[in-house]
């Protein structure tokens, strides 16, 4: 998944004033490093009103519609945490935003490594509290492909 995580769509240290504001941060993210158009960021605040991308644990997965497919130019995640949190629906509270754009079906194999991830607790936890972006990049590793520490 490294490949899919450029080092400029990572934020550490985010504040939002709500899910939208968060999910459009993390979609930000995403155009900056060329992986989707403008466009894209709409259609994930689009997908977060017909249904939540809040996965539990403190974690949102935000992602685009299907028409949303052709802003992508390439599978890309981002990350972006926001230390305070956010309220994410009924008073959920969301730390870890992670990004999501993928060409084709790409979403479900991302969707499916990020739920393997984030669901090792030593992992997570890592990944709400460290400040070092190339650890964040190592811990979105799916198990058997983390780089060398």
């Amino acid at each position: 998944m490294s490949e899919l995580l450029h080092r400029g769509a990572v934020r550490l240290d985010a504040t939002a004033t709500g899910r939208d504001d968060a999910i459009r941060q993390c979609g930000e993210a995403l155009v900056r490093t060329g992986a989707v158009d403008p466009a894209y960021v709409d259609t994930m605040l689009e997908r977060e009103r017909s249904v939540s991308t809040y996965v539990g644990e403190g974690v949102a997965i935000p992602h685009g519609t299907l028409d949303g497919k052709e802003s992508v130019r390439h599978d890309a995640v981002s990350f972006v945490r926001f230390p305070d949190g956010v309220t994410w629906g009924d008073d959920q509270q969301v730390i870890l935003c992670i990004g999501i754009a993928a060409t084709g079906d790409g979403h479900v194999r991302l969707l499916s490594e990020l739920a393997q991830i984030l669901l090792d607790p030593d992992r997570a936890r890592a990944l709400r509290e460290t400040n070092d972006i190339d650890e964040v990049v190592r811990l979105l590793q799916p198990a058997g492909e983390e780089e060398p520490a």
